[in-house]
This record gives structure tokens, C-alpha cells and sequence, in this order.
């Protein structure tokens, strides 16, 4: 049964409800599809289903893009309604109609909407009870199939036991006697199977012996060049031994390579020297977009507007520029759409993210009035900077620096717990926020949580050194989540603002250290959980967020469990325009780009710049 259906605009009015559903719905499944689902830019699915304990729905919907209406309708997940996709069409053509911008009541309409209800559950009543009759039909033909194969296999079964089978058995006959004749006179004058295969052997063997020996002489010449070759080998080797002429006796004093030992007087020395040079964070810097982007915009569709009139008539383009398109359907849309999907591909978009991106736009644009003086190419991609600037954008605040004062205000340190897969900077990029917050006057003491890789602790030991920085560490093979519990306390006795906690890299498919993870996050409940990942991966970026979150969701025992807040994009400098791995990210977990990192020194870290990688993708 249908809950409930209503209209409103892209604004949030709600115009029309149906009054004689009137079924209070549990929870806000409409405010989460607009929030998850709509401004999300996912309005390409075909429905949204809303699970929350006591209620579970499914919802379904279309746009009037042309007026910027929605239209929405929702029932039990459970029931599979036929008729709700007709009926959606039929309402937004029937409420177009008597829409009118400046109205905001529209009572008149709930005759009309029960008269189309009652004409979409009859059209999809008679679909079911045809599809019901037409079953047993199919079942007999499927019997009928049956018996005729097995008849015809049970004649073929008397036809080689009996051999009493009238005039096919006899055609059956000549066929094998001549197919068996065929076969003697291939094998020299053989008369049954077995001396066929037995003759056919023999004159094998005894030709290829004939050949072996005429081949004789020429494998001989081979393997006599071959020793040759060997001959020659042999006579190189000795000049490869005279490498061992190298001087490696001189080597360098371990002093110079051991980074690890305590603080003396030249390492500290060293530790200024790396203060002074390293300067101010770039994350307080504000990056200035160059206009490249824009000339290449403007060129592009120049290139596509002359392939447009070649494919087209001068008079009809012209006469289409001037008075605009009456509405735009899948038709006009889809090579605008398809040449977009292959340049966010090129740019390492995920292949499943660029299509949906790609249909979510398209459902905004269908049906929409194409202005004057401006192509379908133009108007997909506006809508589609619109769509990756809105996506891209964090939907709520995180500052960590506002964050970091309140928590300090409440007398306990802020809590980051930095998770990722191996490989991808979690140690260094952590070092670079402990930079980046002592510049700010915030005491910061690391947690070295990694317990699992060797050299782990040393790394951080040595970052901490180099920045004078107190580390908390335990060693290897201890619980991650009690040391980082320990950390903290000792945090909080010491008066370290922040706690930023390093742990060990897991791929996104190790259930035991996913477990650990997980519990870590549980015992401590950090203030912030980034997930740091390269710039670099392309369709992996689905994987690893989607399955990062749902291990730290199934995994934890409470019912709550938190998941990723933030994103840490490292080797942002390594890909020159290939920024798809962002957006990527974004789109799959809805948490934040809160730092790039864009270099190997402390300085280089800095902001997202949202505008810069949405011209980068669509240039």
C-alpha cells in the first residue's frame, strides 16, 4: 500500500499532499532522500531505501525540471508496487498542467490523483493476472518440448540396439558407411575403427622418425652454435668479475646513518637547522587559481560547436541558437553525457562514480527549456560544475583549530586518529599537522599506535625529535587501542592540546586488523577520524572508503559506531591533472578533503581548493 506521495519544489515548498493516505511516517525518510540522495547528486537511482529500527521504506521519484518540481512517493520496503513508476508519470503530467508559480494550495487535485491511482492499480492488476496466465502456457510448451526430446532420443536408442528402423534407420546407416568409408580412404585402405587409429599411429611414428633423421644435421649445426654462444659466455664472466675492483670498504660512520639514537648536541643542532628552514604551513596560505582553465573552456566549445555545424545545417543551427530548444530529452543529452563521463575517466574519476554523476545530471537536465544562444554541451557541463562544486563543498564545518580551543577550554586534549591503507603517508602526513598545529601555539604530543610494522616507532620517534615533539610509545606487539588510551591519559596529565594517533596501514580486507582498528576507536572515541589515501588510486578509492566504513560500522560493538570524519589526500604533487581520486572519495563517503598533501617537507600541506579541481576535471 502506498504510504504517501507529495509534491513540492527545488526550493522545499511542499505544495500537495495526498490527504486520504494520511499515514504519519516513522523517522524523516524525506528530509534523508533530500539530504543523501538528492543533494548528493545521486538522483539517478532508481529508488532510496530508508532503513531505521522501526521502519523501513522504500521511496521513489521524478523531477519537472522545467518547473523545478519533485515528486515523491512511499511505501513499505517489503510490498513491490508495480504501478508506482506509472503513477509518478502520470501525476507530474496532470499537475503540470494546473500548476501555477504564484499558487501554494492545490485541493482540487486529490480527485484527480484517486482517479489516477485507481487507473495505475488496474493497469498493473491486469499485467499481473496476464503474466499469471501466461505461465502454464510456457509449462506445457516446456512438457510438449520434453516428450518430443525424449522421443526423439528413445529412437535414436532403438535405432543403434535394433537396428529395425525402417528408412531413416537406413539413411542413419548410409550416413556412417560412408563417413566410415571416408575415414578408411584417409588412412590408406583400413578397414575398422581400431585399425584406423592403429594405422594412423604407425604412419605417424614412422614418418616423424624419417623426419628426425633428415632433421639431423641441422639441430647439429644448432647445437654446435649454441655451445658457441656458451663458449662465449663463459669468456664474459671474467669481465664482470672485475667489478670487485669497486671500493666499497669505505663506508660512511654509522654515526652519520643512525637517526634513532638519542639527542646529542649535533642532533640538536640538526633540529634547529630544520625548524628555520622549513617556514610557514601552506595550509595557511590562500592558492590563487590561474584563468588557463578558463581559455581552454572557451576553446572547447568553439571546436564543438564547429563539429555541430558540420553534422548540422547552417540555418538550423543558427535558427536553434536563436530560438532555443523546446525541452531536452535522453537523446539531446547522451553525447554531451558520454564525452563528459570519458573526460572525468581520464582524469581517474572512478568509472561507477563518473556514470552516476552522469545520470544524476541527466535527470536534472531532462525535460529542462534550452535558453537561447547556448548549446547542449554548454548547459551539460555548467550543470555538471554545479553538481562537483556542491559535491566537493563539506556540508558541515570541521574546524579543527576552533575545535582544538574548545576541547582545551573542557580540560581534555583533542583526539586524531589517522587510519589508511599501507603505503600511503599516514606517519608523515601526521608529522606535517603536528607542524602545521604547532604554528598555531597548540602543544602536540604523537601516540606511535603502530605496533604491528617494524620501524614504525622509529619513524615517529625520529619526526618527533626533528620537531620537538613528546612522543607516547610501548613498543611492538602491544594493543594498539590501550596504548592509545594510555596516550591520551598521559596527555591530559602533561597538557598536550592535541593527540594525534599514528596506526598500523590494513588493507581494507584484513578482518583482524580491521577488528583492531575498530576497537581502538571504540575504547578512545576520538574527537576525528581521518582516512589517509593517495591521490594516485583511481577505482580502488570506492573499495577501500566503502569497505573502510562498513568494517568500522559492522565491527563495532556499539550502536553508534563512528565512522570516517575527514579525508587526508597525500602525493597530490605526483599527479599532475589526474584529481579524480578527490572527488572520488568525496562521492562515497560524504566526509571532507580536510587536508592535501602536496610534498616530502613539514610546510607542504594545505586546503582543498574546490574550485581549482573542478576546472582541473572539466577542462
Amino acid at each position: 500500500m502506498l504510504e504517501q506521495l507529495l509534491i513540492f519544489t527545488r526550493g522545499g515548498l511542499i505544495l500537495w499532499t495526498c490527504k486520504e493516505l494520511g499515514n504519519a511516517l516513522r523517522g524523516s525518510p524525506i528530509d534523508t532522500l533530500i539530504r543523501s540522495c538528492l543533494l548528493e547528486e545521486r538522483s539517478g537511482a532508481a529508488s532510496y531505501n530508508y532503513d531505521v529500527p522501526g521502519a523501513a521504506y522504500t521511496l521513489k521519484w521524478t523531477f519537472h525540471n522545467d518547473l523545478g518540481l519533485v515528486f515523491v512517493a512511499v511505501y513499505q520496503k517489503i510490498l513491490h508496487l508495480l504501478y508506482v513508476d506509472e503513477l509518478l508519470s502520470m501525476v507530474k503530467r496532470e499537475f503540470s498542467e494546473i500548476y501555477d508559480p504564484k499558487r501554494t494550495v492545490y485541493n482540487e487535485f486529490d480527485d484527480v490523483f484517486q482517479q489516477l491511482r485507481k487507473e495505475a492499480e488496474a493497469r498493473a492488476e491486469e499485467i499481473r493476472k496476464s503474466k499469471q496466465v501466461s505461465k502454464p502456457v510456457n509449462n506445457n510448451l516446456g512438457k510438449k518440448q520434453g516428450q518430443v526430446q525424449k522421443g526423439i532420443m528413445n529412437g535414436g536408442n532403438q535405432k543403434k540396439s535394433g537396428g529395425e528402423s525402417g528408412n531413416d534407420g537406413g539413411d542413419g546407416d548410409k550416413v556412417i558407411s560412408r563417413a566410415m568409408e571416408n575415414g578408411n580412404g584417409r588412412s590408406n585402405g583400413s578397414n575398422g575403427n581400431g585399425l584406423v587409429q592403429a594405422n594412423g599411429k604407425e604412419n605417424r611414428s614412422s614418418g616423424s622418425g624419417a623426419f628426425d633423421v633428415n632433421k639431423l644435421h641441422k639441430l647439429r649445426a644448432k647445437g654446435g652454435k649454441k655451445t658457441d654462444t656458451v663458449v662465449k659466455d663463459s669468456k664474459v664472466e671474467p669481465t664482470k668479475k672485475i667489478k670487485k675492483n669497486r671500493v666499497w670498504d669505505d663506508s660512511p660512520k654509522e654515526s652519520k646513518l643512525d637517526f634513532t639514537d638519542s639527542m646529542n648536541e649535533n642532533g640538536n643542532e640538526n633540529v634547529a637547522v630544520v625548524e628555520a628552514v622549513q617556514g610557514e604551513s601552506m595550509m595557511d596560505k590562500e592558492e590563487i587559481v590561474s584563468s588557463d582553465s578558463e581559455t581552454e573552456e572557451d576553446e572547447e566549445p568553439g571546436k564543438d560547436s564547429k563539429v555541430e555545424a558540420k553534422k548540422k545545417g547552417w540555418f538550423s543551427s543558427m535558427f536553434q541558437s536563436i530560438a532555443g530548444k523546446a525541452n531536452l530529452d535522453k537523446a539531446d543529452l547522451e553525447p554531451a553525457l558520454k564525452a563528459l563521463k570519458d573526460r572525468l575517466m581520464t582524469k581517474n574519476v572512478a568509472e561507477e562514480i563518473a556514470e552516476k554523476l552522469c545520470e544524476s545530471v541527466a535527470v536534472s537536465l531532462e525535460g529542462k527549456k534550452l535558453a537561447s544562444f547556448t548549446r547542449v554541451s554548454s548547459t551539460v557541463q555548467a550543470a555538471m560544475e554545479e553538481a562537483l562544486v556542491r559535491i566537493l563543498t563539506p556540508k558541515r564545518s570541521i574546524d579543527i583549530l576552533r575545535d582544538v580551543h574548545s576541547a582545551k577550554e573542557q580540560g581534555k586534549p583533542y583526539v586524531v586518529v589517522f587510519v589508511g591503507v599501507n603505503g600511503v603517508g599516514k606517519s608523515t602526513n601526521l608529522a606535517k599537522v603536528a607542524y602545521w598545529l604547532q604554528q598555531h601555539k597548540i602543544n602536540v604530543m604523537m601516540a606511535a599506535c603502530d605496533t604491528f610494522r617494524s620501524g614504525a616507532v622509529e619513524q615517529l620517534r625520529t619526526h618527533a625529535r626533528r620537531l620537538q615533539v613528546p612522543i607516547f610509545e610501548k613498543g611492538y606487539e602491544k594493543d594498539p587501542a590501550i596504548v592509545a588510551k594510555e596516550a591520551i591519559q598521559e596527555a591530559s596529565r602533561n597538557g598536550s592540546d592535541v593527540v594525534l594517533v599514528d596506526t598500523a596501514g590494513r588493507m581494507q580486507d584484513n578482518e583482524p586488523l580491521m577488528r583492531a582498528l575498530s576497537k581502538l576507536i571504540y575504547v578512545n572515541s576520538p574527537d576525528l577520524i581521518l582516512f589517509v589515501g593517495e591521490a594516485l588510486v583511481g577505482n580502488d578509492a570506492v573499495d577501500q572508503l566503502s569497505k573502510f566504513n562498513q568494517k568500522l560500522g559492522d565491527l563495532s560493538p556499539s550502536p553508534n559506531p563512528r565512522l570516517i570524519d575527514g579525508i587526508l589526500l597525500t602525493k597530490f604533487d605526483t599527479i599532475d591533472d589526474k584529481v579524480g581520486a578527490a572527488l572520488s572519495m568525496v562521492y562515497i563517503s560524504g566526509a571532507p578533503v580536510m587536508f592535501v598533501g602536496c610534498g616530502q617537507s613539514y610546510t607542504d600541506l594545505k586546503k582543498l581548493n574546490v574550485k581549482s579541481i573542478v576546472k582541473t576535471l572539466l577542462k
